[in-house]
C-alpha cells in the first residue's frame, strides 16, 4: 500500500512538472531525444480482433485483446478498466486518446468511436484519430519505400492501402479499398512499379499464395504477419501526430468503413432486392 501511495505521488509531481514544462492542446509533453513523454489511451474495436493499451512514456505498459464472442459493448469498457489498473492511474489522468478509425465493422466501428468522443468531452482532452491500415504498416520493422497493409474483410476480400515513406514517414498512396486478394496485389504492383514492396498482413495466407505475389517475392518483395495487439502501434502513431500537433476534432471524428453496411446497402438499394 505504501509503494502504491509513493508511486502515484511521483506520478503527480511528475505530471506537474510535464504542466510546468509545456501545454499544447490539454496534453503534456517532455522531449527527452527518443519520444514524448505523455499517457496514451490507445483503442481498436474495428473487428474481433481488436485491443485496447495503456502508453507510459514511449512505451506500452498495459494491453488486453479481445475476446471472440463478446460483443464491445460489453467489453470495452471492463478492459480499459483493468489496462488502467495494471498501469496504476485513471482515465482521467490520461492525456490523449488514440482510437481506429477504420475500416473494419460498423458496430465495432461506433462502439469505440463514440467512446473515444465522450471522454474527450468529458474530461477535456485531446483525441487522435488513426487508419487501421496504416497501423498495420507502422507496425513492419522493413524500411522500404513501399509497404502494403492488409487484412481480412470476408466475402473473399480483405481492405487494403499502399503506404509510401517519405522523411521516415508513412503517407497513403492512393485510397483505402476494399476489393478481391487478386485485385489488391494487381492494383499494388501497377502503383509501386518495380519497386520493392513488404506486404504487411493480418492475414498472409489470403496474399501469399497468389501469382502475383509470388512473382514479386522472387524480386525482392516480402511478406510480413502484423501482431493482432494493433492499439499500442496506434497508439504511438497517434504520439507522432500529436507531437506535431496533429489532433483530431472529437466532433468531427468519424468512422472510415470503406465498404457500406448490408442495413445501408438494403437500405438504399431496395430495387436489386425486390425481385
Amino acid at each position: 500500500m505504501q509503494a502504491h501511495c509513493r508511486a502515484r505521488e511521483a506520478d503527480d509531481v511528475r505530471r506537474k512538472l510535464l504542466l510546468q514544462i509545456f501545454c499544447y492542446e490539454g496534453v503534456s509533453w517532455l522531449w527527452r531525444g527518443e519520444f514524448w513523454f505523455v499517457i496514451t489511451l490507445a483503442i481498436d474495436t474495428c473487428e474481433s480482433r481488436g485491443s485496447v493499451a495503456l502508453r507510459r512514456d514511449g512505451a506500452t505498459v498495459a494491453a488486453r485483446r479481445h475476446s471472440e464472442g463478446i460483443d464491445y459493448s460489453a467489453w470495452l469498457l471492463p478492459s480499459v478498466e483493468l489496462v488502467l489498473s495494471e498501469a496504476g492511474t485513471r482515465l482521467e489522468r490520461v492525456d490523449l486518446f488514440a482510437v481506429a478509425t477504420g475500416p473494419g465493422s460498423f458496430t465495432g466501428l461506433r462502439v469505440g468511436l463514440t467512446t473515444v468522443k465522450a471522454w474527450a468531452e468529458v474530461y477535456g482532452k485531446s483525441t487522435v484519430g488513426v487508419s487501421r491500415l496504416e497501423a498495420i504498416a507502422g507496425s513492419s520493422n522493413a524500411r522500404l519505400e513501399f509497404t502494403a497493409g492488409s487484412y481480412d474483410a470476408s466475402r473473399g476480400q480483405l481492405f487494403g492501402a499502399l503506404y509510401r515513406r517519405i522523411s521516415g514517414t508513412l503517407s497513403r498512396f492512393g485510397d483505402e479499398r476494399v476489393s478481391s486478394p487478386e485485385e489488391f496485389a494487381e492494383w499494388v504492383d501497377r502503383e509501386a512499379l518495380k519497386k520493392p514492396v513488404c506486404w504487411v498482413s493480418l492475414d498472409p495466407g489470403l496474399l501469399q499464395n497468389l501469382e502475383k505475389l509470388k512473382v514479386r517475392t522472387a524480386g525482392g518483395d516480402t511478406i510480413q504477419t502484423c501482431t493482432a495487439e494493433l492499439a499500442s502501434v496506434i497508439g504511438a502513431l497517434a504520439e507522432e501526430r500529436a507531437a506535431r500537433g496533429e489532433f483530431s476534432d472529437p466532433l468531427l471524428l468519424d468512422a472510415n468503413y470503406v465498404r457500406r453496411s448490408d442495413a445501408e446497402i438494403l437500405w438504399k438499394e431496395p430495387a436489386a432486392h425486390v425481385r
